[in-house]
Formats: C-alpha cells, structure tokens, sequence
C-alpha cells in the first residue's frame, strides 16, 4: 500500500520493501512533495526530559489491538484519510476503535504549526488539499455507520481561508449522505478571521470545538506562536453569537504546571464567552522533544475540578486523566461524565463506550 499521507502503513508487503520509518524529530519529503518534520518537533539538546517513573496505574490504557480496530484502521486508510487517533498518538485509540468510533483528521496529516505538546507531524502544505476528500469522509461514516462524527483538521495556514470552505464541505457531503448523523467540528482558528469560522459554523454541523489547551499564562510556549488564548475566546465567542444554537466546546491539558487558580481563571473567561462543553485531562508528552510534564493530576483532582466546572455553568465539563477533546463525544450531554466513573476512570473491563 505504500505510504498513508506521508505516514508509513504497517500491511503485508515483504518487511524489505516497507518504506523505512521516519525518526521523531527528523525531516522526511511528503508524497506530496513537500518537507515535513516527524513528529512536527525538531529533535533538541535541549528537549523536554520525561517524568522519572512509571506512569500512575490510573494512566493505563487498553492496548491498540483487535477485530474491531483492525476493521476501523482497514476503512479510513482505503479511504485515504488520516485520523487525530493515529497523528496525535491518542491513547485511547484502542478503547475508541474497538468500540467502531473515530475522530477523522482533514487537510492531511502535516500541520503547518509546531505547537510544543502535539505529535502531527508539521511543514508547509503549500496549498495541497486532497480534492476527493469531502465524498470519502462522507463514504467512510456511511461505512462505519457512526451517528456521532468528530471532524478535526490540522491548521493550514498555508491557504487564504486557513481551510475552512474544504472544512465546511467536508461536514455538507457527510450531511448529506448520513442526514441521521451528528457532527462536531474540531476546527483550527483560522489566524482569528471570523468571516471563516462564519463558513464553518453555516455548514450544517451540530457542535463547534476550538481548543484553548493551557491556561493564559503558559499559552507560549505550548502553543504555537501563532496560535492565542485571546485568539481561541474570540473565535469560540463570535461561533456562539453567530449561531447560538450550536453548541461551543474547548479543552484544557493539566500537569504543564498550571495552577488551580489559574484553572479557574481559565474556566471563568471560557464561560463568559459562552462555552457549553469543556473538556480536562492529563497532557502525556508524546516524544522527548516534546514539553515536559510538571505532574501527574490525580483522579480525585479530576473530579474536583469537574464539580468545578459544572458549578460555573458548563452543560458538562468531561474531566479524567486519559480524557481527550473527542472521547466519547457524543456522549458528553448525558450529564454522567461521558460514562466515566466518579473519578474520571474507565472500565477496562468493558469493550467501549456504547
């Protein structure tokens, strides 16, 4: 099969002719024909040391295997579309897949930001959107019947519209095939031009995401410089006003050294721009070029700062430690903590969400 949007594909070619995997941090050219860093983090002297230790026993996750993930993986590769569950190294990708759901990534798999917490690999596009790629999503809902589509997409700066007119028709053509199916958006910010977030919010969709993913004061470095937290507000402020209907979701990661105040803080100024849903869980550092984690947030401090969220007015407020923008998404107005125990933990016992 080749290569998989510039990511090698494990199948059931001879081991010699696979195409060499690329080390994280390094710089590799894309079928596309355009240079792209593994990883999207150069490696560094100066890298981010992992936390000595094994990790906490509430961080365990269900490996990647089985009948079911095997069949998920088969469909969104022979449809040529890459996935956040893949790129972002989630670890919930096994608990997700097995139960037959997946938050599909658009625009390809190389982003043109180096956010310091994100494993998508990044470069510059230069305008390259695969065409087909609306009627494909659409054809792959269809094929694994999911009533509760998560469409998110790397940022694409390289384009006049940060991508939003391929975003938007992406969730038309799934509309359109799958009327009966809902869909959240996870979007990039589009450098903050509401006139594209409008394009978006106008497409049909029935949840808008944009994740602020840190507290004001340690945005940069953990985002991209060209990404803000006042940025974020503003794009999730004026989706709300334009639509008020749709519903409004964002994410924080904890253990980068925030403190609780600031999670308040940051919960405060999420609500007063109108957000229903929030998400918070534990930042895990995918490579060691990547930033560092301060600590390890415990589950009965999930739990806490769900109570928290909820208190503020959140429609819900999603907290664990393996919780992630789009875990068990369609879901998250249940009001039980998307199925998650009191502390923010899954049955590992169970296959999946239902």
């Amino acid at each position: 099969m080749g290569e998989f949007k510039g990511i090698p594909i494990v199948d059931s070619q001879p081991a010699g002719t696979r195409p060499a995997p690329v080390p994280s941090g390094a710089k590799y050219q894309t079928p596309q024909g355009f240079t792209a860093i593994k990883d999207g983090v150069k490696s560094s002297a100066n890298a981010g040391a992992f936390v000595p230790g094994r990790k906490p026993e509430w961080l365990r996750a269900q490996l990647p295997v089985g009948q079911r993930y095997d069949a998920v993986r088969s469909v969104v590769h022979e449809h040529r579309l890459a996935t956040v569950c893949e790129e972002a190294k989630c670890p919930n990708i096994g608990e997700c897949w097995n139960a037959g759901t997946a938050t599909l990534m658009l625009m390809g798999a190389v982003c043109t930001r180096a956010c310091r917490f994100c494993a998508v690999d990044t470069g510059n596009p230069r305008g390259w959107l695969d065409a087909d790629e609306p009627r494909n999503t659409a054809k792959t809902v269809e094929l694994m019947r999911l009533k509760y589509v998560v469409l998110t997409s790397v940022n694409r700066d390289d384009l006049a519209d940060g991508g939003a007119a391929h975003f938007a028709a992406c969730v038309r053509e799934i509309k359109t095939l799958n009327p009966g199916t809902a869909v959240e958006a996870l979007t990039p910010d589009f450098q903050g031009v509401l006139t594209d977030v409008e394009t978006v919010v106008d497409s049909g969709l029935d949840v808008f995401a944009q994740n602020v993913e840190t507290v004001r004061r340690l945005t940069h470095p953990v985002r991209d410089p060209r990404a803000g937290y006042e940025q974020t507000l503003r794009v999730l402020a004026h989706a709300k006003q334009h639509r008020p209907d749709v519903l409004t979701k964002t994410s924080l990661m904890l253990g980068l050294g925030e403190s609780e105040t600031e999670i308040g803080e940051t919960m405060d100024d999420l609500r007063a721009v109108g957000v229903d849903i929030l998400t918070l869980g534990q930042y895990l550092q995918p490579t060691v070029n990547h930033l560092a984690i301060e600590r390890w947030v415990t589950p009965e401090e999930f739990a806490r700062y769900r109570q928290w969220g909820l208190g503020k007015g959140f429609r819900e407020c999603v907290s664990g430690p393996l919780v992630r923008s789009s875990y068990r998404a369609e879901q998250a107005l249940k009001g039980n903590n998307v199925g998650l125990g009191a502390n923010g933990i899954a049955d590992r016992n169970e296959s999946g969400p239902a």
